[in-house]
């Protein structure tokens, strides 16, 4: 273990970073997500030459992270160590009226709404062939078997069923996750941001029969749920969209009650740069370390890690446990749909 020296050599070294107008601004915008550089120029309103070197300070002091994907390079608050401990510590200490602080938050939802519109556009566009863009070479069937196989170790419920009794399914799209958990749920609802989607979920939902599902629009970043009011949430392929994954993470694990499952089916990480100009995609997949970092942060137990291959990339499914509520293993290695999905491995968080 560090000594206390060494300690608090971290902490000076990590005021002495923050302790400047600008670099106190742009932690508190890196607090909030994980950004470019030319989107914090927007936000801050500086040059890049001049919030480049703020921002090689903060990193440098360990405040921030920053990770390249491809061709962009972002920036966020530090998950982990003593500097990621001195950032909160900044953050928690930052006026909520401060007039500037308040300016960055307003230029900050500017640069999101611009791109969640846009965004929006690009989905609505393709709802009709959504399933299909999505799939990447990668047998659906094997991945449907793979999350469905998450949802055999529910305790019993009231009607004698081991099953979820409520599901959320956030940025349903389709209506795919519903239509193939329909059967081991009690109730599911979707909800997503784009109405065309909502359209042909409603159609697919009522042509499966799923009566027990429904769909409504909502925002992966402000759930229309209120606290600990589900069973499990599950993020279907959403979360490389998000500009701040970690917050839509946390809004998932605000309405899982104690016990509950967080699933999040996604790309492991891959080099693709195609992917975000033809598919719209923010984050080339992600890694073990950053969701047993985001897993942690949020005060979640992690499980298993699922995976599965296809030709050119590979599904991992990460998943959570919310609190204490210890859960029953299934007895046996088959899925609730009787598919049996090709797992290249299984490892913990």
């Amino acid at each position: 273990m560090m000594d206390n020296g060494h300690d608090l050599d971290r902490l000076l070294t990590g005021l002495r970073a923050a302790g400047e107008e600008t670099r106190l601004r742009l932690l508190a915008v890196c607090a909030q997500g994980e950004w470019t550089v030319s989107e914090l120029c927007q936000v801050i309103g500086q040059s890049q030459p001049r919030v480049s070197r703020h921002l090689k300070l903060l990193a440098e002091a360990g405040l921030l992270e920053r990770f390249r994907e491809g061709s962009w390079v972002f920036y966020r608050r530090a998950q982990t160590g003593s500097g990621a401990r001195v950032a909160r510590s900044l953050c928690r200490l930052l006026p909520e009226r401060d007039p500037e602080l308040e300016r960055d938050r307003q230029r900050l939802a500017a640069v999101r709404a611009v791109r969640r519109q846009d965004a929006a556009r690009w989905f609505d566009a393709r709802a009709e062939g959504w399933d299909h863009e999505r799939d990447l070479s990668v047998d659906p069937a094997e991945v449907d078997a793979a999350l469905a196989s998450l949802f055999g170790d529910f305790p019993w419920s009231r009607t004698g069923e081991r099953r979820c009794e409520r599901l959320l399914d956030v940025g349903t799209g389709t209506g795919r996750v519903l239509q193939r958990l329909a059967p081991l749920v009690g109730s599911g609802l979707g909800v997503d941001s784009s109405h065309d989607m909502l359209r042909v979920a409603r159609a697919n939902l009522d042509r499966a029969d799923a009566r027990n599902c429904q769909v409504r629009h909502g925002d992966m970043y402000q759930l229309p749920a209120d606290d600990g009011t589900f069973s499990a949430v599950t993020l279907h392929q959403v979360l490389h969209f998000a500009d701040d994954p970690e917050a839509a993470l946390a809004e998932a694990a605000r309405v899982l009650q104690p016990g509950g499952l967080l699933a999040i089916v996604d790309l492991a990480h891959h080099e693709a740069e195609w992917l975000r100009t033809d598919k719209a995609h923010r984050r080339l997949g992600f890694t073990d370390a950053e969701f047993a970092a985001f897993f942690a942060e949020l005060g979640l137990t992690p499980r298993p890690i699922r995976r599965v291959a296809g030709e050119r990339f590979t599904i991992c499914i990460w998943s959570a446990r919310k609190g204490d509520g210890p859960v029953r293993a299934v007895d046996d290695h088959r899925t609730p749909l009787g598919l049996q999905g090709r797992l290249i491995g299984e490892s913990a968080a």
